[in-house]
């Protein structure tokens, strides 16, 4: 049997053998033609296969024959491919795109584009979006953070005043927290000291004031003298000691209430100490104290003490005294830690003045501040006196003397800042006054602003 018969093969096909090729060229398909091996459709279906059109297998793109890098008919087997990625990355680049930054793109839907332009584009929208996203959280968080610290009354907006400066002042609130001093409290006496309490309490949070407490119940460091009254100058001592750090010093007696808790002791006194206090006694001298003292009974005095504002300096003011009708009123002062305050407290507390004027001095520590300051030059000169309006308003049937003094009594038009119930224990009603006074605190101070985040 011939050549030509065992490889089943025409004529050319045995030349093309003979001529040299190392090996055959066998059809890429496992299954021959049906119309023999040259004809053309058999010729150019194995052409496509070998060119990469149309195949998937692992033969498809490189004859057996090329080593991968070119077919048998002798054009590159990527060609193909790289026609098509060519003509797709044209067409997916003409396609249309949108980016807010652009103001004259048509709004057309965005479509992600190939290649690194169109993450740029995308991440230009993200970042556009996410900052105007941050700001609106932002100004959510401030908004929320100005009403938990300078309107609510909590714990946080309380040590951020604090540390503001509201740590320097202590209020020191005297009460009867043990049931009475020389009888026992009933119903309505419990009530008004419920009231007062809350009302510092409240006012002491919100501005990030220290509170204190006094229990002013009868000792027996006091008991034999009967010194209840006197007591207050040792209390203030003793706060003193206490709050080594604080430095001014705002004594209430239980019968006070603060109408105006959204204003402040820095805002509505000692930002313009100066402006609010007077030195001069003669401008309101219900005692008719002669002021400055007379160079003839006092000959060894300095300068300062002769004149009749001091030294006119807020920084020396280390006492301030409202007046009420009958004199100095200490229902509600303040006084400020200094050595001037150290060495009036220490006088003022002397058991010798005690023993031998508590007889004749009615209103006792009070009378016994006058005294001194009538008698002693250099308190002066640490001495200012304030507007009794400002800190220590009366109601009706106080000083019943004066009732028609504008200086005196609370004027609910002018808001005044505190009220006094002073000697309502004696013929008037203290519930019904502080009751009072409570609910038209709560009216005045109740608008929407209050209503939501009071």
């Amino acid at each position: 049997m011939g050549i030509n018969g065992a490889w089943g093969t025409s004529s050319d096909d045995a030349s093309h053998f003979h001529s040299g090729s190392r090996s055959p060229i066998l059809p890429t398909s496992r299954s021959h033609s049906p119309s023999g091996g040259d004809s053309p459709s058999s010729s150019s279906w194995s052409n496509s296969r070998k060119s990469g059109g149309g195949g998937g297998g692992p033969g498809a793109g490189a004859g057996i024959g090329g080593g991968g890098s070119s077919g048998a008919n002798g054009y590159s087997s990527f060609g193909a491919r790289k026609f098509l990625g060519k003509h797709l990355r044209k067409l997916s680049t003409s396609l249309p795109t949108y980016t807010p930054l652009s103001p004259g793109t048509p709004a057309t839907p965005f479509h992600h584009r190939g290649g690194g332009g169109g993450g740029g584009g995308l991440g230009r929208i993200l970042c556009y979006r996410r900052s105007k996203t941050t700001s609106f959280l932002l100004l959510l968080v401030g908004i929320v953070l100005f009403v938990f610290t300078y309107v609510h009354h909590n714990p946080v907006s309380s040590k951020i005043r604090g540390v503001s400066g509201g740590s320097k002042v202590v209020i020191i609130l005297a009460a009867n927290q043990g049931g009475g001093v020389m009888t026992w409290k009933g119903p309505k006496e419990w009530a008004v000291e419920r009231d007062s309490i809350a009302n510092k309490k409240a006012y002491a949070e919100r501005w990030g004031y220290h509170l204190e407490i006094k229990d002013m119940s009868t000792k027996k460091r006091y008991a034999h003298e009967w010194r209840e009254s006197w007591e207050k100058v040792d209390v203030i001592k003793q706060t003193m000691r206490q709050h080594p750090k604080a430095e001014w010093f705002w004594w209430m007696d239980l019968h006070t209430f603060i109408m105006e808790p959204s204003i402040s002791l820095h805002s509505h006194i000692f930002r313009h100490l100066q402006n609010v206090t007077y030195r001069d006694i003669n401008l309101y001298n219900p005692l008719n104290i002669t002021h400055p003292p007379s160079k003839v009974d006092y000959p060894h005095l300095d300068e300062v003490c002769y004149s009749a504002v001091g030294d006119d300096r807020a920084q020396s003011i280390n006492l301030i005294v409202p007046q009420d009708c009958g004199g100095f009123n200490l229902g509600s002062f303040l006084i400020r830690r200094s050595e001037w305050s150290e060495r009036l407290l220490d006088i003022w507390w002397d058991p010798v003045g005690y023993e031998q004027k508590h007889m004749e001095w009615e209103h006792k520590e009070q009378d016994a501040l006058e005294y001194l300051y009538t008698n002693q030059p250099w308190i002066r000169t640490g001495t200012s006196f304030i507007p009794q309006r400002m800190i220590n308003s009366f109601p009706p049937g106080a000083c019943s003397e004066t009732p028609g003094d504008t200086r005196i009594f609370y004027d609910e038009k002018d808001r005044d800042f505190v009220v006094n119930m002073a000697g309502c224990e004696w013929g008037r009603d203290c519930w019904g006054e502080m009751a009072h006074y409570r609910q038209l605190s709560e009216k005045l101070n109740s608008g929407w602003w209050r209503k939501r985040f009071g």
